[in-house]
């Protein structure tokens, strides 16, 4: 399993969690996962349209204990 980078958005609210996705994404590699802990269930909806409209890759998207994990490979 590869490393992957925790982008911890707990606590903050939409659109905080994209919006510390998008600046962690600008340090990220192409091919690189990235995973974002976020407790504003908005994220579950917001992230993953954005990364559809922008070409990256959602490979996972789920709630344990109040916290919602999306995991995201950068593709560009």
């Amino acid at each position: 399993m590869s490393d992957v980078k925790i982008v911890d958005a707990r606590g903050s609210f939409c659109p905080g969690p994209l919006m510390e996705l998008i600046a962690a994404l600008k340090d990220a590699s192409v091919g690189e996962e990235l995973e974002v802990l976020s407790t504003d269930k908005g994220s579950t909806d917001d992230i993953p349209e954005w990364i559809k409209k922008v070409g990256h890759t959602l490979l996972s998207n789920f709630e344990e204990h109040g916290v919602y994990h999306l995991r995201i490979r950068k593709a560009k």
